[in-house]
């Protein structure tokens, strides 16, 4: 082997030597990797490995090289990872772009293909519970497009689109649809599409064998006027649900009806103290895995909202707030465990690792952070 193959496979190497040793040491670790707006420094997608132990991320560099991906998924075999491109042309044609890798042992990333996201503006998808489609939001088309996969994880044929119509009360930001956000219920019966635009949940009837979508009766629920859905979370025990609005900072708990696919509201929160005085975007919501908590991420206020669940009603109770150490918090993760939640904070280039105390759901500094340009989501690959 002469100097330079060598010189090529030494981070190969070395990426494989950390791996390994991370997992001898820590028995409970497990690839993260990140999307990014690739507008800056950032060339992709980026690996890392998360210690179950401590929650220190040890970098494994860049995964994949591809163009602002900025929301990631895996399939539920954690054999593959498909992203959205947020990009404004594929192959010629207006629109944005959906890319298929299969996951390697050294948190590396092989591209298998990519396919039309059907619409402008990709920013959500998510896998069916089965592995057999990628369900994609487009926010710019305001539209929902459904791809099938293939066994080996490449992406095949649309089976479904969806264009959203209508508007709502801010005329800067609803004059007309965007699909924000596309979740699959426990059931993988029901698609429920977040709108900002519209202020709605989409509801559609999902056929898991073909990869079909039909309205739901009903077809929607409703936010209140000007609220602006942006992302949405079923708690675990699949009766109720969470939905962050993006312009009036507000969190609503709905009841769901796993049968009818159909939502109650029962309360709307702000995500905000109330003694805070300025611009704020909520951006992301999750459940805890033990049902018992809910947290939100504000951009302006850049903080973590963070309420306990009432186990009875799936009510909300405040419980504080936990500020981010860094701006734009964008997406947030917990972990498998439900020991640590990792905070994407987009335009202070870094993501940031809290501890979560389990009795009350607070939050506090794990003292481990990583430096990474733009980075917008955060999945793990148990």
């Amino acid at each position: 082997m002469n100097g330079r193959h060598f010189a090529f496979l030494l981070p190969i190497i070395i990426g494989l030597f950390l791996v390994f040793a991370s997992a001898l040491s820590d028995p409970k670790s497990f690839p993260v990797f990140v999307g990014t707006y690739t507008r800056g420094d950032s060339k992709g997608i980026y690996a890392y490995r998360m210690s179950g132990a401590t929650g220190s991320l040890t970098p494994l560099g860049l995964a994949a090289e591809v163009s602002n991906p900025s929301f990631l998924a895996i399939d539920p075999s954690n054999r593959f990872l498909y992203a959205v491109g947020e990009i404004n042309n594929f192959e010629g044609k207006p629109g944005g772009a959906v890319s298929a890798f299969a996951i390697q042992k050294d948190g590396r990333l092989t591209l298998l293909n990519q396919a039309s996201s059907g619409g402008a503006g990709p920013c959500h998808l998510t896998v069916d519970a089965q592995g057999k489609h990628v369900l994609v939001a487009n926010y710019g088309g305001g539209n929902l497009s459904v791809l099938g996969t293939e066994s080996d994880g490449r992406l095949g044929n649309s089976t479904a689109f969806v264009q959203h119509q209508g508007s709502s009360v801010n005329p800067r930001r609803q004059s007309r649809p965007h699909a924000h956000g596309v979740y699959l219920d426990a059931g993988n019966r029901f698609a429920v599409v977040a709108d900002l635009g519209l202020d709605k949940l989409m509801i559609y009837r999902f056929d898991a064998s073909k990869g079909t979508l039909q309205p739901n009766e009903p077809a929607f629920a409703s936010v209140r006027p000007g609220a602006g859905p942006r992302h949405f979370a079923f708690h675990p025990k699949g009766r109720y649900a969470y939905v962050i609005n993006e312009l009036d900072s507000t969190l609503t708990t709905f009841e769901y009806d796993p049968d009818r696919g159909s939502f109650k509201e029962l309360a709307t929160l702000s995500t905000l103290p109330s003694d805070f005085d300025g611009t704020n975007f909520p951006a992301e919501v999750a459940v805890h895995p033990s049902g018992k908590f809910v947290y939100g991420s504000n951009r302006g206020a850049d903080n973590i909202v963070i309420f306990a669940v009432d186990e009875h009603s799936g009510a909300l109770k405040t419980v504080g707030w936990q500020a981010t150490e860094g701006s734009n918090p964008r997406n947030f993760a917990i972990d498998p465990s439900g020991q640590y939640l990792l905070v994407a904070n987009q335009d202070s280039h870094n993501i940031v690792v809290f501890r979560i105390d389990q009795e009350t759901g607070k939050l506090s500094p794990a003292g481990h952070a990583v430096g990474i340009d733009s980075p917008v989501c955060i999945v793990f690959a148990p």
